[in-house]
C-alpha cells in the first residue's frame, strides 16, 4: 500500500454494497471523502447512499477499471469478494485489505494454517475433502461441527455432528464439498477482537467484545466483556495483533475467539473487514471500527479508540417483522424503542425483511455496564427478543 496520506476530498471505493459498506460510507462521507460502491444489487444498502454505485459483477472488467479510475484507494466490505478482483485493482490503486489476506479468510483450511503460523491455537480439526476421508476422522473430533471450507457465514454451511452416521449425512447434505470438522468444545464465553493495522505496521485495537450467538448468527454483544478478566482480554488482543502482523494485514480485522473452561483461548475464525460485533463502537467509542477502516486505507494516523460508554448491542433480524406470526411484514414498535434512554437505532435500508436477514442493530449505552444491560433487557422485552 502507498505510504502517502489520501486527503479528504478523494473518492474511496468499496467492493460490496451491504450494511458494512453502508456504515463505511457514512464514516468516509463524514470525514469529507466521496464514496463509490461496486455491487451487482440495484438496491444495495451502500449503493443507495454512495456518490456512485456501479451495478456490476465483482469480476466485471469495465466496472473494475472505472472503480480504479475514480478511487484513490479501495476496500472490501465482505470476505467473499473474489480475491482476483482485489488483485486486479491493486495493480493501480492501494487496496486494503489485500487480495492475499482476503483469500486466507475465504478458505477455512487456509485460515487454520494462518492461525498456526501465527502461533495461535484453534480447536482440533480435520479437513474432509471427499467421502473417503470420513473413515479416517479421529474419534476425538466427535461430537463436532462440520463447516464448508468456503462461502460459510452467519451459520450457513454448518452442521452440528454427534456421531459418525451424522457426519456422513451432513457431509452429503453440504454437497460433498471440502469441509472442516472441528471438535465441539465446552465454552465459557465467546469473544472477539477488532484491530486496525496500517501500511507501516502500526496497530490499534477496540475493547474486547463479549458475544452471544443464536443459530450461528450473532445476537448480542456486550462491551466491556465482563465474562472475561483483564488478563484474558489482554491476551486476546495480543493474539489478534499477532495474527494481523503474521499475514501482513492492512485494514480492519476481526478475530473471533473461544474462552474455554480454565481460561484458555482458541481462535474460531477471522474476518477481513469490520465485524457485526464492533457495531457498538459507532455510539460507544470516540472512533468506530468504520473510522478505523477509513484511516487504515487512507494512511491517516491510527489512534487507539476510547470507549466512553458501556454498551450492549442487539442484532435486529428480519424475524422481528413477523413476530406476531403474521404472513405480511409488520414494522416493529420503533417508537417504544426510541423512548428508551441511550437507545441508538441503526436500520440498513434493506427493502425486504426475511427470517435470519440482518435488517439493523440497536445499541444501548449508559453510564455503567449494569445500566446498559438493564436498558437492553427492556428493549428485548419490547421487541420480543430472547434475553442473554
Amino acid at each position: 500500500m502507498s505510504s502517502g496520506f489520501i486527503a479528504p476530498g478523494a473518492t474511496l471505493g468499496v467492493m460490496g454494497g451491504g450494511q458494512l459498506g453502508r456504515m463505511f460510507a457514512h464514516a468516509a462521507q463524514q470525514g469529507g471523502y466521496r464514496v463509490a460502491v461496486l455491487d451487482p444489487d440495484a438496491t444495495s444498502p451502500a449503493g443507495s447512499i454512495a456518490h456512485e454505485h456501479m451495478q456490476a459483477g465483482y469480476l466485471d472488467a469495465a466496472a473494475l477499471e472505472r472503480l480504479a479510475t475514480l478511487c484513490a484507494a479501495v476496500t472490501t466490505e465482505f470476505e467473499n469478494v473474489p480475491a482476483e478482483a482485489l488483485a486486479t485493482l491493486a495493480r493501480s490503486r492501494p487496496v486494503a485489505p489485500g487480495a492475499d489476506a482476503v483469500a486466507i479468510c475465504q478458505d477455512r483450511t487456509a485460515e487454520k494454517a494462518a492461525f498456526a503460523r501465527a502461533g495461535v491455537a484453534c480447536a482440533p480439526y480435520a479437513v474432509i475433502g471427499s467421502a473417503a476421508d470420513l473413515d479416517h476422522v479421529a474419534d476425538a473430533l466427535l461430537p463436532g461441527i462440520l463447516k464448508t471450507a468456503r462461502l460459510g457465514y452467519d451459520g450457513k454451511g454448518q452442521r452440528r455432528i454427534d456421531d459418525r452416521a451424522g457426519l456422513a449425512r451432513a457431509f452429503a447434505e453440504l454437497g460433498g464439498v471440502t469441509c472442516v470438522l472441528e471438535q465441539r468444545l465446552a465454552l465459557v464465553a465467546e469473544i472477539s477482537v477488532i484491530v486496525a493495522r496500517g501500511a507501516h505496521g502500526e496497530i490499534v485495537a477496540l475493547p474486547v467484545q463479549e458475544n452471544i450467538h443464536r443459530d450461528g448468527i450473532l445476537a448480542i454483544t456486550r462491551v466491556p466483556a465482563l465474562a472475561v478478566d483483564a488478563a484474558r482480554q489482554a491476551e486476546a488482543v495480543a493474539l489478534a495483533r499477532r495474527v494481523a502482523e503474521s499475514i501482513g494485514y492492512v485494514g480492519v480485522l476481526c478475530v473471533e475467539l473461544f474462552v474455554l473452561a480454565g481460561g484458555a483461548l482458541v481462535a474460531n475464525e477471522m474476518a477481513p473487514r469490520p465485524h457485526n460485533s464492533g457495531h457498538y463502537s459507532i455510539d460507544a467509542c470516540d472512533l468506530s471500527q468504520f473510522d478505523l477502516q477509513v484511516r487504515a486505507m487512507t494512511g491517516a494516523p491510527l489512534v487507539t479508540p476510547r470507549q466512553h460508554s458501556p454498551a450492549v448491542m442487539l442484532n435486529l433480524l428480519g424475524d422481528l417483522w413477523f413476530a406476531g406470526g403474521t404472513a405480511a411484514a409488520v414494522e416493529p414498535p420503533w417508537e417504544r424503542i426510541l423512548a428508551l434512554p441511550g437507545a441508538h437505532l441503526h436500520l440498513y435500508g434493506k427493502q425486504e425483511p426475511r427470517a435470519g436477514r440482518k435488517m439493523g442493530h440497536l445499541t444501548l449505552t449508559a453510564a455503567t455496564a449494569a445500566a446498559a444491560e438493564s436498558r437492553a433487557r427492556s428493549a428485548a422485552a419490547i421487541l420480543g427478543l430472547a434475553g442473554g
